[in-house]
């Protein structure tokens, strides 16, 4: 049986990219793949750049329109076929959405069969340029406070000064690139899921594939792609077997310390100097590895949700509890909430460009708590909980 941890090795903020733009920047395209957690190209990008590129790109929203049925596919006709090889259903874009789709329809199952009699919302819309998602709530059931799993498959057009900021530090360029739009395409899988019971952990995981074409009228100039995901885990109160198993060193031993840490820097919210959660790994812009072995590390992670987390759910939904577990999973709520308003990359540029509102707060619980001065008692299992959010730990 897997642990959350092979979950959390394996593949870690949450709403449902649906968020695209006809020119967006680097962080837009975070947005369109997790309006939650961003891909965050911009991280290695000047402040001043990043704030052009925002101001840009937030002229041109395009708005989805709501669908009444489910395609069988978000793609283009003509998608699956690319200018260097005729691949067809074996493309990348093919087999990611297959993999996110698919992966929403199991998560989805097994929180409904969790909570044995709540059913999802779905929402489905498309855009006019191309592409579209379903989106997937269910709140206020019998064991979920509030899950969301949503998925996205879009394209759009980036301006080259954002094609540039964006494009890894390692990708070939010719020094012909011409000051024209680049074609992208962006699609994931992400998801919250907040229970009711305060000793079942939040889960938060999101899985992405972005890939651009090169620009016209440049010899040599590759089409740049990228990978980012991962999985964090944020329990109100910590059972250490939860999180104690490693499954990244089946791809490459490197993955989880360097991943780990990633997601220990992400989701640290500094006016409080401490982390979010436990943390779990997160991973951006990744190319630096065959293509192949990528799809693959991220479609087992995705698959790797239910088999890992739900045991756990299923071992802490019905235990009893105080009044004051509650309130202090509250609290731990509270700091969920100041992370993904204040410093969450794709929740902050929704905020500010008119995105989508409902799948940007998605990943925000249905109730919350702040208490003036708040210090659990020394020793205590809240104060273990908040000294490993301080000093992160290596739980494998």
């Amino acid at each position: 049986m897997a642990t959350m941890a092979t979950m959390v090795s394996a593949f870690p903020s949450t709403s449902a990219f649906q968020l695209p733009t006809s020119n967006p920047s680097p962080s837009t395209l975070a947005l369109i793949t997790t309006t939650s957690t961003a891909i965050s190209f911009n991280r290695r990008k000047p402040k001043k750049t990043r704030n052009l590129l925002i101001r840009a790109s937030s002229r041109m929203i395009e708005k989805e329109t709501a669908e009444t049925h489910r395609p069988d596919t978000f793609l283009r006709e003509s998608d699956g076929v690319s200018s260097d090889q005729d691949v067809g259903a074996n493309s990348v874009r093919v087999r990611f959405e297959k993999m996110i789709r698919e992966a929403q329809d199991s998560v989805c199952a097994a929180i409904e069969a969790a909570d044995g009699g709540g059913k999802f919302k779905e929402d489905v819309w498309s855009r006019p340029g191309g592409g579209g998602g379903i989106s997937r709530v269910l709140q206020d059931s019998g064991v979920w406070e509030k899950a969301g799993v949503n998925v996205s498959v879009v394209y759009g057009v980036m301006p080259p000064e954002a094609y540039r900021a964006a494009k890894p530090a390692n990708a070939a360029d010719n020094g012909n690139l011409k000051p024209e739009p680049v074609p992208f395409f962006a699609a994931g899988i992400s998801s919250v899921l907040h229970p009711k019971n305060p000793f079942a952990p939040t889960l938060h995981f999101n899985y992405r594939y972005f890939e651009t074409d090169a620009p016209k009228d440049a010899p040599g100039a590759p089409r740049q792609w990228w990978f980012g995901g991962g999985t964090d885990l944020t329990p109100a109160y910590i059972f250490e077997d939860d999180v104690q198993k490693n499954a990244c060193d089946k791809f490459d031993p490197s993955f989880y310390p360097k991943f780990k840490k990633w997601c220990d820097d992400y989701f640290y919210i500094k006016h409080r100097d401490e982390r979010r959660g436990l943390g779990g790994i997160f991973f951006d812009d990744l190319n630096d590895y065959d293509q192949e072995m990528l799809l693959a590390f991220s479609t087992e992670c995705a698959n790797s949700v239910v088999e890992a987390y739900l045991p756990i759910i299923e071992r802490r939904k019905d235990l009893p509890f105080t009044d004051q577990n509650k309130a202090w999973q509250q609290l731990r709520r509270g700091r969920y909430v100041e992370f993904n308003l204040v410093y969450d990359r794709g929740t902050t540029f929704g905020l500010k460009t008119g995105g989508r509102i409902e799948s940007i707060l998605v990943s925000l619980p249905l109730t919350a708590r702040w208490e003036y001065d708040h210090k659990p008692e020394e020793g205590s299992e809240e104060w273990k909980l908040l000294d490993a959010c301080i000093n992160p730990k290596d739980w494998i």
